[in-house]
């Protein structure tokens, strides 16, 4: 029987192509716009968490910064504090410390330091750069492309030597592009009237992490050196380290790690500081943050097009009923052959419910290749889940179903002898 419906539907259906489309196109446009959005929802998120994995998603950040409040519980003015002093900076005995309580939790700490920026010029060509030195767990976490030449060697770290990696824009700025040619040569840079000088010992692939804000002529990208290197040169950013990144070990709660190192610092060396003590923050906690705005947006979209969804669902039940009144001696002469209330109910329910089918598959496909095609502008990639996609099928069925039991149920109680005396 129910195929029999359908096909009786798809017949009527046929009979009327405009006002069958017409009828589909609210159906249409709803359910385009609500798989649209899960697409670029689903696509951001992707974007989110693989721009969150190449920066360390298990990397979980320490700092110093003021107390909210002092020992006798008074505000303390965050703008009025008091300047830091060396015994308020993390210190060397700290990290160790860390290491040692956190053994088998923690890979290790990540430590960075930035003598400044430079402008190095050899004639017509220059390039910006910013002098960063890293200690291995550093290196490792920046997961530098090297394309020409090699990354530091062990020695390197420990002897403090002066070698540096430059980016492939450097490159392009200062040898035309010619990796091999920058190889071995020299970085002469300039910071605050101090000369620095750094033989290039490797070329790494340029990304937006490397690289501060600029023009592709004029962009800063780091000139990488090891940290002893940088100590050496500058002892005071040995003595002012303010913040360090430690690196949880894989599986670990990288959030609820850098909780219980925060409270253990501060309960065994920042107890007695009058002002300064160790925050923390973890990119696991900015992701989960964002996905959490991301996915409050993509509903209220969401929303917005199950409004329109609603809207065509009205429009499926205007029609059905100038079709019954259009077929009611089409009905009539069902009746007068025997066919039952419940039959005929059936027959136009399935007719509702096969139009919203029909657009529903096409808006879940148009919502698609829209959904692909801002996602690719925006430069990421996702699709909707196949429970997605389903539920807005069923949920597409169901508003037929819903829209189409009054007209049915208006039908299936219509007197067989009016309907067939209706002109």
């Amino acid at each position: 029987m129910l195929l029999e419906n359908i096909r009786l539907a798809l017949i009527a259906l046929k009979a009327n192509k405009l006002r069958t489309f017409l009828t589909m196109l609210g159906i249409i446009i709803g359910l385009a716009s609500m798989v649209m959005i899960m697409t670029i929802g689903n696509a951001m998120n992707n974007m989110v968490n693989s721009q969150m994995g190449d920066m360390g998603a298990n990397n979980l950040y320490l700092y110093v910064t003021v107390k909210a409040t002092d020992e006798n519980g008074n505000e303390i003015d965050y703008n009025s504090a008091r300047d830091m002093k060396n015994t308020d900076y993390l210190t060397k005995e700290m990290m160790e410390d860390i290491l040692k309580r956190y053994q088998g939790r923690v890979e290790g700490i990540s430590l960075s330091g930035n003598l400044g920026n430079s402008k190095v010029v050899d004639g017509k060509n220059y390039a910006n750069i910013r002098i960063a030195g890293v200690n291995p767990m550093a290196y490792k976490s920046a997961n530098l492309k090297i394309l020409a030449g090699n990354g530091f060697a062990p020695g390197d770290y420990d002897r403090g030597s002066k070698v540096c990696l430059v980016s492939d824009k450097y490159v392009n700025n200062m040898f035309d592009g010619d990796m091999d040619a920058a190889l071995g040569q020299t970085v002469e840079a300039v910071v605050s009237n101090k000369y620095y000088n750094y033989t290039i010992v490797g070329v790494y692939e340029f990304n937006a992490r490397s690289a501060m804000a600029g023009s592709e002529k004029n962009v800063v990208t780091d000139c990488v050196v090891p940290l002893k290197a940088v100590m050496q040169q500058n002892p005071e950013l040995a003595n002012m380290i303010s913040e360090i990144t430690v690196v949880a070990a894989e599986g670990e709660d990288s959030t609820r790690l850098a909780a219980e190192i925060a409270k253990y610092v501060n309960e065994k060396y920042y107890k007695n500081n009058d002002t300064y003590e160790v925050a923390y923050y973890s990119l696991k906690q900015e992701a989960e943050t964002l996905q959490k705005i991301l996915n409050a947006v993509k509903y209220a979209f969401m929303a917005v097009g199950a409004i329109s969804l609603l809207v065509g669902g009205i429009g499926v039940m205007n029609i059905m009923i100038v079709s019954i009144v259009e077929r009611t001696r089409e009905i009539g002469t069902r009746k007068a052959l025997g066919a039952t209330n419940g039959y005929i109910r059936l027959q136009f329910i399935t007719e509702s419910a096969v139009v919203c089918l029909v657009g529903g598959t096409i808006g879940i496909i148009i919502g698609l290749l829209l959904g692909q095609v801002v996602a690719m502008v925006l430069g990421a990639s996702g699709m909707p889940t196949v429970g997605g996609i389903l539920g807005c099928l069923l949920f597409s069925m169901g508003f037929g179903v819903f829209f189409g039991y009054y007209p049915a149920n208006r039908a299936a109680k219509l007197n067989p002898i009016d309907a067939l005396r209706y002109e």
